[in-house]
């Protein structure tokens, strides 16, 4: 596990976006569990790579984890809450 402050969000791969030109790369939408529902959707590129160096691809309809995570100098402390 990381050392820096992190969030993990689940989240599901809704659509596979395929290359309209050879030089573009294909894309994966992913939809984000507990965003905002005008910013839950992100678009990436659909390359991802295993332990072992390994080319792979997300495919439709997985469910998948997206991690935010900053380094410690980005971040502030959270306010205490009032008892």
């Amino acid at each position: 596990m990381s050392e820096k402050p992190n969030l993990t969000l689940p989240a599901k791969v809704d659509k596979i976006i395929e290359s309209t030109h050879p030089n573009d790369p294909e894309k994966a939408q992913i939809t984000i569990e507990g965003a905002d529902t005008l910013y839950s959707e992100i678009r990436i590129e659909n390359k991802l790579t295993t332990a072992d160096g390994e080319q792979v691809r997300l495919r439709k309809d997985v469910e998948v984890e997206v991690t935010i995570e900053a380094d410690p100098a980005a971040t502030t402390p959270s306010p205490q809450p009032s008892a």
